[in-house]
């Protein structure tokens, strides 16, 4: 008499993308002798944060994570970062930025537009050749922005930190080569194959925390260049502007000077998911100041070593 069979069991499309950042995460374990993960406290880092989790489970995380601290942070992230820290019994590394300044590295712009985003390339290259780090994780996505959507999941940087598009290596068969001279590493993508409505889905299904500023809350805000700025200690105001208090969340967080929030009513990660599947504009370019500057900003920042 024949067993019957037992049923199949579907994969998700979350299933797929969590299996394929699990096999990136281990492989680089394996290859990769100082790996780091960059861990700003926004979404995408903690999702990616929260998968390397269980790639390596029972066991911890075996690499430190890295924060590059503009030093114009909102108090949310920090605090959130720092609490994720201490559960995860994580090093946490933080390049920064004003170090750079302080060391006459970098010439920071003080006026009301000035925003020390751009600075944060210097901070980066500097901690990464420091610590000797041979492949840095970092959460970002191909539909984010038209220069990420050049890269591939493993992407070469020269002994300068430098990218160059035009030499990317093959990845066929999901097979990745992390191949480089010493002072050289890897950025490496395990989102890369992510969406925006993914991330939110993802974080929806797992439930996996972030600073509550994701998510629709009273703040006072002002209006610039089509966009929201959240009044902070950081923000200088332009002739003519007035703070007004408008209930808002966040799709990115960075630099508090320069990134931009959307008028919401989503309080919980399935409205975000159901927000996000609704709208047409990428996180970036609908709420990063500096993302705005030309068609080849973010792509001439990422040749010179930012993310």
């Amino acid at each position: 008499m024949n067993s019957p069979t037992a049923p199949a069991y579907e994969l998700s499309h979350l299933d797929l993308l969590e299996a394929e950042a699990v096999h990136i995460f281990r492989e680089v374990a394996a290859q990769f002798e100082r790996p780091v993960l960059l861990f700003s406290g926004g979404k995408d880092s903690a999702v990616m944060l929260h998968i390397a989790a269980k790639a390596f489970w029972p066991a911890m995380v075996p690499f430190a994570v890295m924060h590059v601290d503009t030093g114009h942070n909102f108090d949310e992230v920090i605090d959130f970062r720092d609490r994720t820290v201490q559960r995860l019994n994580l090093r946490l590394v933080v390049a920064s930025v004003q170090d750079d300044i302080d060391a006459g590295r970098v010439v920071e712009d003080t006026g009301p537009r000035g925003t020390r985003n751009r600075l944060q390339t210097t901070a980066l290259l500097r901690a990464i050749d420091e610590n000797r780090f041979d492949a840095v994780f970092g959460g970002a996505r191909r539909d984010e922005e038209k220069a990420r959507a050049k890269e591939r999941i493993f992407s070469f940087r020269d002994s300068f930190g430098q990218w160059n598009p035009r030499a990317q290596r093959p990845e066929l068969w999901n097979l990745y080569n992390g191949r480089h001279r010493q002072g050289e590493h890897i950025r490496v993508f395990p989102l890369s194959n992510w969406t925006e409505l993914d991330i939110w889905q993802y974080i929806d299904a797992e439930d996996v925390e972030l600073p509550h500023l994701y998510y629709a809350h009273p703040r006072q805000v002002v209006a610039r260049d089509s966009m929201l700025l959240a009044r902070t200690r950081f923000l200088q105001l332009l002739p003519g502007e007035v703070p007004f208090e408008a209930t808002v969340r966040f799709r990115t967080v960075g630099d508090a000077t320069c990134t931009g929030c959307v008028e919401s009513t989503a309080t919980t990660a399935a409205a975000v998911a159901a927000e996000v599947a609704a709208t047409r504009l990428t996180e970036r370019g609908a709420t990063r100041a500096d993302d705005r500057i030309s068609e080849s900003g973010m792509e001439d920042r990422k040749k010179e070593g930012y993310f």
